[in-house]
């Protein structure tokens, strides 16, 4: 059995645009990740640590915890061994209570990626591969969130090609979610059902010939 941590936002966790319900886990992308895999013959788990409002390296001033690069080493000591560690954070960098662009989020996921790479996990076990995702872009935020998305569709303006560059540099596998699916029509933020399943299956496709062979 392989494991797969995703690390991530509300986009994974799977709120429902407009709402504060969320999507039962084989609805999710993580949850539609490991079906398909699943299917193909792989015997993966996917863990999943999705915290709503998470940022990659910033504090949020009205909720404590928000900070990604917190306690993250720990988290991969945790549940190691690990075969991927997926990244899909950044939306929230750009909420309206922050003055940050493209490159200041990409730069938060290179210190996560150093954080995953020096985790204090135990003698012989792998250091996990990493891939990168890319959230889609922020569209104009509607309905109950757009107060707290205000100018975020400005301020993520470049995010993909940020990310892109900074895996580039640090070696480690990226893919853009844009390139498959828009964030959601409804509040311009988070992911509808479809898109869920759009992009779980997108990854799924990709992440197979990440897994290294566990025979080998």
């Amino acid at each position: 059995m392989q494991h797969i941590l995703v690390y991530a936002d509300s986009l994974s966790w799977g709120i429902v645009p407009t709402t504060r319900q969320r999507l039962p886990f084989e609805q999710r992308w993580p949850g539609v990740m490991e079906i398909s895999l699943g299917a193909t013959g792989r015997k993966v788990r996917v863990i999943e640590d999705c915290l709503n409002g998470r940022r990659t390296v910033w504090e949020d001033p009205f909720k404590p915890g928000r900070n990604g690069l917190v306690g993250l080493a720990q988290r991969i000591e945790i549940h190691s061994p690990l075969a991927l560690v997926i990244l899909m954070l950044g939306t929230n960098d750009f909420q309206s209570m922050h003055d940050h662009n493209a490159r200041h989020s990409a730069q938060g996921i290179r210190a996560l990626v150093s954080a995953i790479r020096t985790a204090p996990i135990e003698p012989g076990m792998p250091v996990p591969e990493i891939l990168v995702v890319a959230p889609p872009a922020l569209q104009t935020p509607r309905g109950p969130i757009a107060p707290k998305f205000a100018g975020g569709e400005f301020k993520c303006v470049g995010l993909a090609a940020a990310l892109r560059a900074v895996c580039d540099e640090v070696g480690c596998h990226f893919f853009d979610a844009g390139s498959v699916t828009p964030s959601s029509a409804v509040d311009g933020v988070h992911l509808d059902l479809v898109q869920h399943a759009v992009l779980g299956e997108a990854l799924a496709a990709l992440v197979g010939p990440l897994l290294a062979d566990p025979e080998g």
